[in-house]
């Protein structure tokens, strides 16, 4: 008998380890109460951050994400209206792969403490008040992937440590005082997509290595004191290099700069580009990525005489585009701890992944067990209850389609979300979307709103919702879905001549993606008006009668600010995200109509991807110039003239320029549905 005192010891001994992994120590508490002393020194925002808390991950701390070992990985504590200063203890812990302070009051120093957190990928201080150097060991965070410390006032020189940050793809240091020469040190950083160093006191000429870096895609040097000779190389950027209010920079084919003297002029610079480049058209026209580009040819007219393109430029609203605003928009609408809802949030990416049964997970998060949206709620009537309850499925239901989310059944991930292939009992095939409950809106009535609005929407252009789960002790919200079995638009784009879609079927696409925005922007006694903001090729699916199919309609309803627009990445790197959008931080039904103007170049194409063309607005190109050539001429080029002049017109860069999804549709309907 004396054995089992023994044997419970030894057991309890050999389970604390494993038990030690779900709670964060008595010590992470304490560092976490310092954080938010620093933070919050009034202790208004963060009521939250509570001493007495048994485990912070709960979710009973704000803007805390823990993994499932109980470690803090991100801190998403945007818009708050923090006002203090942010605390060296942040360094402390170790496996934060995401900060996000911006758009406080915060001011202080930036801790050089922030460079121990070598897991660290997003650092956002944005918009604060922050002042003094930007620390230069920095330059040691070997994860570091967005730095964003515009809008502050910090000055000093730009570190040339920044220059090792080999994964770094946005450093935004726009709009503080800023002095000292650009480090070349910068020309190092291969990743690197935007670079955003306006509204400071640089001085000196731009470093060469800059204007070769393989995926620039932005260089912003605008109000500065820059001298020198531009490199050629920046001439490729087109309008994502801005250069305004230099007065002493110089270079050939460059609008608005003047020749250089002598003294300027680098021996070394490539030779200019030949007199077809050398100044801007006077039209621009969106174009198929792979356009064979012949002056003689593009100089010839059509018999049909047709223009089609695509946008200009969308690869400058990169992702930094979509993670601040300008100067003048912070003042009017006084960023602070009120948000309006409908403004723009700024990306975390704090979700590196959705459901915790999905394959291979980069974190899996641990949620609350209170968090229960379909309890019986008195601010529901019971029409809308009984009305939700028709479209409830259990856990058991899901977790029996998808064979307990096997890797079997998994059709595909993204930052918020998992997305399973399963069979109901009934034998009916659906893909069932895995929401975790972090992604989801905190406020449990607004989370229920956009379910209402989603079991409202019926269109024979939409995805079909054939019910929804809630799991309360997951944490995690499941979307049932009518599965479609083609596949989306994308799979149709770049295909072989075998696989490419024939011209009526074109067509019948295009209609059809419009009616479905067109139901989306009229409002009917059963729903509001409701902008898509997220319109792709690949949100179009095509169901087995080639009928397109928009999905994830409304479902910006349900998440939450930040993962909703970390969403946008893509559509901004695709060319889908309207020009307006970095300026507005707004989503119109005119936005929703830029995109479907895109897709209209996607499917005239062929291609997935559109870059731009230059051509005279006086010109007009052959139709195999933009027509994917897979069709072999068997197209009728009248009903390609229009539908070019349709997109062309929806891709206009001006929002009141473009056609409201109504008239699209009139100008759709006069183009016959009969084959060529």
């Amino acid at each position: 008998m004396a054995l089992l005192p023994l044997f419970t010891l030894f057991l309890t001994l050999l389970l604390l380890p494993f038990n030690s992994l779900s709670q964060p120590s008595p010590t992470t508490l304490s560092l976490l109460m310092a954080i938010k002393s620093s933070l919050d020194p009034q202790g208004l925002i963060l009521s939250s951050w509570s001493p007495n808390a048994t485990d912070p991950c709960n979710a009973s701390f704000v803007g805390l994400a823990c993994n499932e070992q109980g470690q803090i990985v991100n801190i998403t504590l945007q818009g708050r209206g923090l006002s203090g200063k942010i605390p060296p203890e942040i360094g402390q812990l170790k496996s934060l792969s995401g900060l996000y302070l911006h758009f406080n009051k915060l001011h202080g120093v930036v801790p050089a403490e922030l460079a121990n957190l070598t897991n660290l990928s997003d650092l956002y201080l944005n918009v604060n008040n922050l002042f003094g150097d930007i620390p230069p060991q920095i330059g040691d965070m070997p994860n570091l992937q967005v730095l964003q410390l515009c809008y502050n006032k910090l000055t000093g020189n730009i570190p040339t440590q920044l220059g090792s940050l080999k994964k770094l793809s946005v450093l935004a240091l726009q709009s503080n005082q800023l002095s000292g020469a650009i480090p070349a040190s910068l020309g190092n950083l291969m990743m690197l997509n935007r670079l955003d160093l306006s509204f400071n006191s640089l001085f000196g000429s731009i470093p060469v290595k800059l204007a070769v870096l393989p995926l620039l895609k932005v260089l912003d040097i605008r109000n500065n004191t820059l001298s020198g000779n531009v490199p050629l190389d920046l001439k490729r950027l087109d309008e994502g290099f801005q250069y305004a209010n230099n007065a002493e920079l110089c270079g050939i084919t460059f609008p608005s700069l003047g020749i250089c003297s002598a003294s300027a002029q680098d021996t070394n610079s490539p030779k200019p580009f030949g007199a077809a480049t050398s100044h801007l058209p006077a039209k621009d026209i969106p174009e198929s990525a792979n356009v064979q580009h012949n002056g003689g040819q593009q100089s010839k007219k059509s018999q049909s005489a047709a223009v089609v393109g695509l946008v200009c430029l969308i690869v400058a609203v990169t992702v930094a585009g979509l993670f601040s605003f300008s100067w003048y928009r912070r003042q009017k609408q006084r960023i602070g701890s009120a948000f309006d809802s409908n403004d723009a949030r700024l990306s975390t990416d704090q979700t590196k992944e959705a459901c915790r049964r999905s394959a291979s997970p980069l974190i899996s998060l641990e949620y609350s067990n209170g968090w229960d949206p379909l309890a019986k709620r008195q601010d529901v009537s019971s029409f809308s209850q009984e009305v939700l309850e028709s479209y409830m499925f259990n856990l058991d239901e899901v977790e029996s389609a998808t064979q307990y989310f096997s890797e079997m059944n998994l059709l595909g991930k993204s930052s918020f979300s998992a997305i399973y292939k399963g069979t109901l009992r009934d034998g009916s095939t659906v893909a069932i979307k895995c929401i975790s409950k972090i992604s989801c809106k905190s406020d449990e009535a607004d989370f229920l709103k956009g379910l209402k609005l989603l079991t409202s929407l019926k269109h024979e252009n939409l995805l079909r919702l054939r019910g929804f789960c809630c799991s309360k002790g997951r944490g995690e919200c499941f979307l049932v879905y009518d599965f479609v079995s083609n596949g989306n638009l994308l799979h149709y784009l770049d295909a072989s001549a075998g696989k490419a879609l024939d011209w009526p079927t074109r067509k019948y696409i295009i209609k059809g993606i419009a009616k479905g925005i067109e139901y989306l922007h009229k409002s009917q006694s059963s729903k509001p008006t409701l902008v898509h903001s997220n319109i792709s090729a690949e949100k179009v699916l095509i169901d087995q009668h080639y009928n397109p199919l928009l999905s994830d309609s409304g479902i910006h309803k349900l998440l939450a600010d930040d993962i909703v627009f970390s969403t946008l990445k893509g559509s901004a790197a695709m060319g889908y995200l309207a020009p307006e959008y970095t300026t507005t931080g707004r989503f119109t039904e005119k936005s929703d109509v830029y995109a479907f103007g895109m897709i209209i170049f996607q499917i005239l194409s062929g291609k997935s991807r559109i870059t731009q063309l230059n051509c005279h607005g006086a010109e007009i190109l052959r139709f195999e110039d933009f027509i994917d050539a897979n069709l072999a001429g068997k197209f009728k080029e009248s009903e390609a003239a229009r539908l070019g002049e349709v997109a062309l017109l929806c891709t206009h860069e001006s929002p009141n320029q473009r056609p409201d999804i109504g008239a699209v549709m009139q100008e759709l309907n006069n183009i016959p549905s009969s084959s060529c």
